[in-house]
């Protein structure tokens, strides 16, 4: 036992000693390097390699200017030849511009620091800016919903989808030349792409109690929050320091179209966690789903064939939206209007206008009624003749009874 310990720690020590296999380098390639020698005119780094890697020449500057090096620095490099006649590796620092930038970006998103960055141009989607803090001429984007709320979202809302995006595109357009500290969320070389939050610098006061809220918290859990922003496409929701999105689809079980007909700035609600991306940095909350959901009780009253009265709320090209009993949405399609050619429905009904109707379908997928004006005025005509007959039939008995 004690000679198969002995060989054992032996073969330990032999393996311990190794080297580690030297490095293979492309051309091209960026890597990390030690500075170990300098001379005049010339570097020596270990980059891990068979060989030193050499810095020579112009190969020294970086935007025009000799890099000031110690021995011990440790630089990023780029390989112009992985080997040369002497054996060595060719290095440049002059080549290591772009990928430097990358480099800093990627160490500002790991310690989470903020970034001065300047608005250059708007868009649909939100702004585009020039991260000074790492060159100017280094593009980055910050989407509308990580920018603050209120910089671009009135307290009130909209009063309609056409307003929202005409006064949304001025409010960007009006950021243009104005300087805004954001952190790094996305990093996407192969793409070019740098993604910036204006709302995670907002946010840091309640950096701990999103930190907790994010290690108690999964996703179908249930938190209290506070709305923080109304913009077109949903409510902006603050939970225990974890901003997220409500989104147009998850505020009601009813059809919202514009959410500040249902909630305002400040106030309190109660939302489930249906989405948790990006290590928490994109959140998505659902307001409906922890609310009962009204249909399967409503939709027992109706049965197709059956009589309704119905508001007329929209009119489109294919047809016109109604509300029912104030409950229940339904449609009536264009082709449900009347027996003849229809081109234009507003000519056939009007919105705020009560209608006598017929529901031809139930769908509980799409969550309304098919309904069909023509065919409640076919059932009217229909019955005032039966009633026309009725009455000629009494009259006639009755005259059979005089005489």
């Amino acid at each position: 036992m004690a000679k198969d310990s002995s060989i054992t720690e032996k073969l330990s020590q032999y393996l311990d000693g190794l080297e580690t296999l030297p490095k293979t380098f492309n051309k091209g390639q960026v890597t990390k390097g030690l500075v170990v020698k300098v001379r005049e005119g010339e570097v020596l780094v270990n980059i891990g390699g068979r060989a030193e890697g050499v810095i020579s020449g112009r190969e020294l500057s970086l935007y025009g200017k000799r890099e000031k090096l110690e021995e011990g620095d440790e630089i990023l490099v780029y390989v112009l030849n992985p080997e040369t006649d002497k054996g060595q590796v060719h290095l440049s620092i002059r080549k290591t511009g772009e990928a430097r930038k990358w480099q800093q970006l990627d160490e500002v998103l790991d310690n989470g620091k903020g970034l001065d960055v300047k608005v250059i141009e708007a868009n649909n989607g939100g702004v585009i800016v020039s991260i000074d803090d790492i060159d100017e001429n280094f593009r980055g984007f910050i989407p509308t919903s990580q920018l603050d709320n209120d910089r671009i979202y009135p307290l009130s809302g909209f009063s309609d989808k056409k307003e929202a995006s005409r006064e949304l595109q001025k409010k960007l357009a009006g950021l243009i030349g104005e300087k805004i500290t954001a952190k790094v969320i996305e990093i996407n070389r192969k793409k070019n792409r740098v993604i910036l939050s204006e709302k995670l610098v907002k946010a840091e006061v309640d950096l701990d109690k999103r930190k907790k809220t994010l290690k108690d918290c999964k996703v179908g859990d249930t938190i209290e929050g506070e709305v923080t922003g109304i913009a077109p496409f949903g409510l902006f929701v603050n939970a225990q320091g974890l901003e997220g999105l409500v989104h147009l689809s998850e505020i009601s079980w009813d059809k919202v179209e514009n959410p500040a007909d249902f909630y305002k700035v400040g106030d309190t609600v109660k939302v489930q966690i249906i989405g948790i991306e990006d290590d928490g940095r994109r959140i998505a909350y659902s307001i409906k789903r922890i609310l009962p959901d009204p249909w399967n009780k409503i939709i027992k009253k109706y049965k197709v064939g059956q009589k309704v009265k119905g508001i007329v709320q929209k009119v489109v090209n294919y047809g016109a939206f109604v509300r029912i009993d104030g409950e229940v949405n339904g449609l009536i399609h264009i082709s449900e209007l009347s027996d003849g050619l229809v081109t234009d429905p507003s000519k056939f009904v009007e919105v705020g206008k009560e209608y006598n109707l017929v529901i031809i379908s139930i769908s509980d997928s799409e969550r309304h009624l098919g309904l069909s004006l023509k065919r409640a005025q076919d059932r009217v005509e229909v019955e005032k003749e039966s009633a026309a007959k009725i009455e000629s039939a009494e009259e006639l008995r009755s005259l059979e009874n005089l005489s």
